[in-house]
């Protein structure tokens, strides 16, 4: 059983604001440094729809919910303090310290922020997609292709991206049906036609009304048209809404990539503004449930060698 603080008091040496893969590996790390540090969780993880997760080696198939749970348990054995709440604002103090001010209205201290707030995928507005999202209507084949494979595919076009989604598919199954939707044929260039014809994805022009659900699983993809296609697992594209705003009130630099904006890092995750790390979703749109938790380690421990050489530091010159 994981024992929730109630007061935080004093100042911690790190405050992780984010409780999901990034986040508890980077306390991970710091605990087992012997760092006092503090998990601020909303518990809103974005792979929440999901019943499982995959391509994490030794967790393969484990709910996400109970992968969860174990890290708040191995935090907790190293002394991390975990706080259920919601960081509302992050502010630079004097020297290298910094406040971050919590729903609750308590605010705690810290040398040194982790954000793993990760972000939040807005899915497209057809009925049924959100209801579905995480079962027979997903996003990765990476993480949820094996468990469709062979399955009549439909993927969901919003942008002309989409053609790459749809050709990435067609290695987990040899029927797949592109649905144009929202974009029109003329959007698509000839490489784009090559290539799906060589994959074998039929193209489909013409807005998608609905979904066709029978005894609780998905069953065609309807157009407006009145039409209906036979369709048993659906690939859409969530427009990735990134979580980066107690780093934009901190003053860090972000940088636009085709899936939103996201904070400039280096290597370890560190940002532009001293003593800030992003982490995970957090700093970028691909990190898997395995990428994140090892960008929460690397974090972790440049964060712990950082602090000890600033100590030292600060010794030799008094």
């Amino acid at each position: 059983m994981v024992t929730v603080t109630e007061t935080r008091t004093g100042t911690y040496e790190v405050v992780v604001i984010g409780g999901g893969a990034a986040g508890l590996s980077a306390a991970l790390v710091l605990g087992r440094s012997r760092r006092r540090t503090l998990v601020v969780d909303a518990s809103e993880p974005r792979n929440t729809p999901a019943a499982h997760m995959q391509g994490y080696l030794t967790r393969d198939g484990m709910s996400p919910a109970e992968f969860l749970a174990l890290g708040r348990e191995e935090i907790a054995r190293y002394g991390v303090d975990l706080v259920r709440d919601r960081a509302v604002d992050v502010t630079k103090g004097e020297g290298d310290g910094f406040a971050v001010a919590l729903a609750d209205g308590e605010t705690v201290h810290a040398r040194r922020i982790v954000v793993a707030t990760g972000l939040k995928d807005e899915l497209p507005s057809v009925p049924g997609v959100a209801e579905r999202f995480g079962r027979d209507v997903i996003h990765c084949p990476y993480c949820h292709g094996w468990e469709v494979r062979d399955q009549a595919f439909g993927v969901l076009a919003t942008t002309p991206m989409s053609v790459h989604q749809a050709l990435i598919v067609s290695q987990w199954s040899k029927d797949v049906t592109l649905f144009l939707h929202t974009v029109a044929e003329s959007e698509l260039t000839d490489d784009d036609l090559r290539r799906l014809a060589a994959a074998g994805v039929a193209v489909v022009p013409g807005e998608v009304a609905a979904l066709a659900v029978e005894d609780d699983r998905l069953t065609g993809v309807r157009l407006a048209d009145g039409s209906t296609h036979p369709r048993e697992a659906l690939f859409v594209a969530p427009r990735a809404v990134p979580q980066t705003g107690l780093l934009e009130k901190l003053g860090a630099e972000l940088h636009e990539t085709p899936f939103g904006a996201y904070p400039v890092v280096d290597p370890t995750g560190l940002t532009t503004v001293p003593g800030v790390w992003a982490v995970g979703n957090a700093m970028g749109f691909a990190e898997q449930v395995v990428n994140a938790a090892s960008a929460g380690y690397r974090a972790g421990a440049t964060i712990n060698g950082e602090l000890l050489m600033s100590d030292l530091d600060a010794a030799v010159r008094v």
